[in-house]
């Protein structure tokens, strides 16, 4: 399976902002984007570049892609199921998309990062319903059960990672009990749970040229 492989500070830097791909790494003094907060390469300091309406739309799509992990032609399937869907397609974009398996491991505070929650599920240590699913991108439904296999070295990880990482809250779609590790799924997300800083409809621009 397809997947970047290159260095995840250098995306918040060409990005021009902090998408928190590193998880604790990028809450301390080590975060590569506070202590060089300008583009990668060579001339990245003193370049000057005048973004265009394309360039925006261009950078707030990559700056999705690369928050959830995804690369361009799932990130376009999502949005073709999104358009065909009832609704905003801005709206049924994200939703679709927190609604992946490895972001409910991430929201429920389970993992450090994205990539992290991704490489759970890929290893087997998620359950969904009492079944293993071992596919990042499967999608959760209301009323889904979600909880970690029950190992002492994962449960113990798992603790620990929540110790650290429960500041960042979960969202209110999902009821977390973190003594037995298990996410209960209690309703679809709405935009207001997403709760981060993304112009969707600018990402519905770009496709729809």
């Amino acid at each position: 399976m397809a997947r970047y492989t290159g260095a995840s500070c250098r995306i918040c830097r060409r990005q021009g902002e902090k998408l928190y791909l590193k998880g604790i790494r990028c809450y301390t003094d080590k975060c590569a984007f506070d202590r060089r907060s300008y583009a990668p390469g060579q001339h990245g300091k003193g370049r000057r570049v005048k973004v265009s309406n394309y360039g925006l739309q261009l950078r707030e799509k990559q700056k999705v892609k690369r928050m959830y992990g995804i690369l361009e032609r799932q990130f376009r399937k999502y949005f073709s199921i999104a358009s065909l869907s009832k609704g905003v397609t801005g709206k049924k974009l994200l939703e679709l998309l927190e609604r992946r398996l490895d972001n409910v491991v991430f929201r429920a505070c389970f993992s450090v990062s994205r990539a992290n929650a991704r490489q759970m599920v890929r290893h087997g240590n998620v359950f969904v319903n009492g079944r293993k699913v071992n596919i990042p991108s499967y999608s959760v439904k209301s009323g889904d059960t979600v909880y970690t296999r029950p190992k002492d070295n994962i449960i113990s990880g798992v603790k620990e990672t929540i110790e650290k990482v429960k500041d960042r809250g979960v969202p209110g779609w999902l009821n977390v009990d973190t003594s037995a590790l298990k996410i209960i799924v209690t309703k679809l997300p709405e935009r207001s749970d997403v709760g981060m800083d993304i112009k969707e409809h600018l990402i519905v621009e770009l496709y729809s040229k």
